[in-house]
């Protein structure tokens, strides 16, 4: 019975996010999920980004956390439109929580919805958000041992974004260790290095995003 309970949610999920998608596109809208560990940076990373954006690409966010309206309160001076989906105890976002949030959202004429992913490197790997992309972070003093530690949220990955680079010097940290790691479950997706806050390496990032 529980076997079955399971695979029920997991089949409703993905007939949720394939129905995200096709609105989606129909919209004209390129949608990025963002999973990563807490404190790795995604909502500095998105604060950076919004100010890149151009007039002509407009950007909505969906945050999701446990409780508070933090990070959307940060995000919500650069963004087009924000919405707060708190899961309570909730390790990540589900895509019928996705399609809720969406309902909040005015999509004309946007050019991009960033999905903040609850901060977990285990929960949102197996969930479908509807996304076309899915962004993963790994911040310098989160360690080099993580990608080996949990292979299922990078190997999804379609970019993995190194942040918080300008620690690099201060930590023990060894970025060739963590991209022998990505060559053995990962090879399609670049390795991006970065640091929100001192700018360095985001021209990487906003080209890989098209702008």
């Amino acid at each position: 019975m529980k076997i079955k309970v399971v695979e029920n949610v997991l089949k409703e999920n993905v007939r949720s996010a394939r129905e995200i998608r096709a609105r989606l596109d129909e919209a004209g809208v390129l949608a990025l999920n963002l999973t990563s560990a807490p404190g790795s940076g995604k909502t500095t990373l998105l604060e950076a980004t919004m100010k890149a954006l151009g007039p002509e690409k407009r950007a909505v966010v969906l945050v999701g956390d446990l409780q508070t309206t933090r990070d959307a309160e940060r995000l919500a001076g650069g963004a087009a439109e924000v919405i707060q989906i708190n899961t309570g105890r909730g390790c990540h976002l589900s895509a019928a929580q996705v399609a809720e949030g969406l309902d909040g959202l005015t999509l004309e004429n946007v050019t991009y919805l960033f999905i903040e992913n609850v901060g977990n490197m285990v929960c949102p790997a197996g969930f479908d958000l509807g996304e076309h992309a899915r962004v993963v972070l790994l911040s310098v003093p989160e360690g080099d041992d993580k990608v080996a530690k949990y292979p299922t949220l990078f190997q999804p990955a379609d970019v993995i974004l190194l942040t918080k680079i300008d620690l690099l010097g201060v930590l023990d940290f060894d970025v060739n260790r963590v991209r022998e790691d990505l060559d053995r479950i990962n090879t399609r997706a670049p390795l991006l290095h970065l640091s929100a806050r001192t700018g360095d390496g985001m021209d990487g990032w906003l080209e890989w995003l098209g702008m």
